[in-house]
Order: C-alpha cells, then sequence, then structure tokens
C-alpha cells in the first residue's frame, strides 16, 4: 500500500491561515495602542488609519485566499487532509473573528 502525501493546497492554506491570522491580531494591537495614545483618538481621515484599513483588507484577502485554499484541498483525492482541514478551520476563525471585532467596535461608537 502506498503511502498519502500531504497536499500542496491543504499546507498553502495552514501556512496563509496562520500568517495572516498573526498579521491581524498585530494589526489590531497597533490600531489599538495608536487609537490610546492619540489625544481624542486616531484621526479616521490619517494616512495611518487609512494604512491601517488597507492591509486589515489585505490580510483578511490573504485568509479568504486560504480558506479557497483550504476546501480544494478538501477536495483532492489521494492526499492527507490534515493540513487542508487546519488551514480552512484557521481561516475561518480568523475571519470570523476579525469580523466580531470590527461590529464590536462599530457597535462602541
Amino acid at each position: 500500500m502506498e503511502q498519502l502525501k500531504h497536499s500542496g493546497l491543504g499546507i498553502a492554506a495552514f501556512i496563509t491561515s496562520l500568517a495572516s491570522a498573526v498579521l491581524i491580531f498585530i494589526l489590531i494591537i497597533l490600531a489599538g495602542a495608536i487609537e490610546l495614545s492619540t489625544p481624542g483618538g486616531i484621526d479616521e481621515n490619517s494616512v495611518g488609519a487609512m494604512v491601517i484599513g488597507l492591509l486589515l483588507f489585505a490580510f483578511l484577502g490573504a485568509a479568504l485566499l486560504s480558506l479557497g485554499l483550504g476546501i480544494g484541498a478538501l477536495f483532492q483525492r489521494d492526499r492527507k487532509k490534515v493540513f487542508a482541514i487546519l488551514g480552512t478551520v484557521f481561516a475561518s476563525v480568523t475571519i470570523l473573528g476579525t469580523l466580531f471585532v470590527l461590529l464590536l467596535g462599530m457597535a462602541m461608537e
């Protein structure tokens, strides 16, 4: 019996989901630190706020990409599915958690 190989898509999904989760976490911490250190809060029209927003969308896009890669890897035959499952779960949790934090922040205003 032949040993199954890990899916390349699954490995890519796992790595990108972890990277996007860590980068989004760092970005949210950075945005909170800027908000607390600026008198009156961060100006929504400042360059810093726009860069943070653009980076957030980029990292969410990376999480969506890893979700797609993970789902694609789940449908591959004759491949191990461990990294595909982990990548899909981590990407889903990252996307849902980020959306929850964004909605929570909008509700607090």
